[in-house]
């Protein structure tokens, strides 16, 4: 193999790397990033259990990818926000707010869509435990 494909290997193992230790940072250090894998675990059990279509795992997936790397960008934002100025600034806190608002909206339409899949799902095991 050439020196070049060598090269470009190290260089994609080593932007894995970083990607991979950032999310563990997120996950480490936000209370939110954790409340999200944390949904997505129990998503997944309950998904599991009502024997989802592959199409509904579709959409959950989806779902989970938007929602934990808006969570990402959200709190690169805060950190570099913080990184540029301590003082209080309305810039800085519109930023702030409104990469908030972004993940909010995220899981807002996330939650709906997981109701629109999961209580008619719901529903019925309860039907059939009566």
């Amino acid at each position: 193999m050439s020196e070049n494909n060598e090269n470009k290997k190290k260089f994609l193992y080593k932007g894995f790397g970083y990607a991979f230790q950032g999310i563990g940072a997120c996950i480490k250090k936000e209370w939110n990033m954790k409340m999200h894998c944390l949904m997505v675990l129990l998503v997944i059990l309950a998904g599991i259990i009502l024997k989802l279509s592959v199409m509904e795992w579709c959409v959950c997936v989806i779902l989970f990818g938007q929602i934990l790397s808006l969570e990402l960008v959200n709190t690169a934002i805060e950190a570099v926000v913080d990184l540029v100025t301590e003082e209080r600034k309305p810039l800085a806190k519109a930023a702030k707010d409104m990469a908030a608002g972004a993940v909010l909206i995220a899981a807002v339409m996330a939650a709906a869509a997981g109701c629109m899949i999961f209580v008619p799902k719901v529903l019925a095991f309860a039907g059939a435990l009566l």
